[in-house]
């Protein structure tokens, strides 16, 4: 079993993934936006993990074939992709319910990758015939890469695993990391390691706060160098499991490379939060006339809750019937919300996503305010 001691870069990393996720818990996105961002980043993720096990599809393929009707017949490569998609999605509700770490949840997740797969390839390997020794190959020269644990090993290495993630005081992010590295090492199964060890690091990322709200595609950076990947996993040691794999000398290589693609992960999921906001921002308004967008900046700066069309227009020195059109729009186009009394509107305010996002709403208005006919970029 992989043992872990905290070095100052650990330490480190650890500290810049923290900051990453408060700045992303401070982050507020509608439930539109954050639903796309999810959707793209579990595509983003199914290429990629893919992707390192040589699966062919380029990325619009994958996007293309995940959309497709799963009724049609699937290619292989294909079939590897939306199996991928799907195990995200199962994973997405079982972290919802919290659900315990076990060794049904390694089996369900492998079934899921190997769906389609012949019956040999789902579950845990057994014994092999006489003569035949089971080993990852080198497509290349044929020698053995790796030559992992006995079949008859396998299921007490797993269940050692389970007790460990159940029961360790560890940090999740050094949790998620042995996840990785133990699933990939002991190698239960006859195919589907590699995809499921990243999807159980992803749950357990996930289900202890640090799956960055399903936005981000943390198997993209393992994917960008596939050889620093399998050398961070390997660490330099010989290739049967029973020579230094089972208890790494110098584990720390892989877990530094695993926070440092989970620091570089995290960074980008903040990048993206922000920018969608801009961009579900700028959109919004860009269906604003200048008025409108005179009207909401007004409303912003001078009202905290509820206000009416007639106190409204007596500041702009307009008609009440003015106001009330152009306060229609900003509801049509979610600023505000109507106050109903007995199935008449009474007064107005502010709907969540302008409260929301305040802050950002007011740097953009004021942009436009000396050019009020123009939206703002």
């Amino acid at each position: 079993m992989i043992k872990v001691k905290l070095t100052n870069e650990i330490l480190k990393y650890i500290t810049e993934i923290e900051k990453n996720r408060y700045r992303v818990s401070t982050i507020k996105m509608s439930r539109s936006v954050a639903s796309k961002l999810r959707k793209n980043s579990k595509k983003k993720s199914s290429y990629s993990s893919n992707k390192i096990e040589g699966n062919p599809l380029s990325e619009k393929q994958v996007d293309e074939v995940i959309n497709r009707d799963e009724r049609k017949h699937f290619l292989k490569p294909e079939q590897e992709v939306r199996n991928y998609f799907l195990a995200l999605n199962y994973l997405e509700e079982k972290a919802k319910k919290k659900e315990k770490f076990s060794k049904k949840l390694i089996l369900d997740v492998q079934k899921y990758v190997e769906k389609g797969a012949s019956k040999e390839k789902i579950g845990l390997r057994g014994p092999m015939p006489p003569g035949m020794l089971f080993a990852v190959y080198d497509s290349h020269t044929g020698n053995p890469d790796y030559i992992p644990p006995e079949y008859i090993d396998i299921p007490g290495l797993l269940e050692e695993l389970v007790e460990y993630v159940n029961t360790t005081d560890d940090h999740p992010l050094i949790v998620a990391a042995i996840v990785h590295y133990q699933l990939v090492t002991i190698h239960p199964f006859e195919d589907g390691n590699g995809r499921t060890a990243r999807l159980l690091s992803g749950y357990v990322l996930d289900v202890n706060g640090y799956g960055f709200n399903g936005i981000g595609s943390l198997e993209e950076y393992f994917a960008y160098d596939v050889g620093e990947y399998y050398e961070s996993i390997q660490m330099g040691l010989p290739a049967l499991y029973y020579s230094g794999r089972n208890e790494p000398p110098h584990p720390e290589i892989w877990i530094n490379y695993f926070l440092r693609m989970v620091q570089l992960y995290s960074n980008k999921v903040c990048e993206l939060s922000e920018n969608s906001n801009t961009e579900e921002i700028t959109g919004s308004l860009s269906y604003l006339k200048g008025k409108e967008k005179e009207l909401l900046l007004f409303l912003m700066k001078h009202y905290k809750r509820e206000f009416t069309p007639i106190e409204v227009s007596k500041e702009f020195d307009v008609t009440n019937k003015t106001i009330i059109n152009r306060l229609s729009v900003l509801v049509k186009n979610g600023f505000v919300e109507p106050i109903m009394v007995n199935e008449r509107i009474r007064s107005y305010r502010f709907s969540d996503f302008t409260r929301d996002h305040e802050k950002e709403l007011l740097e953009c208005l004021k942009k436009a305010d000396s050019i009020l006919t123009v939206g703002c970029d």
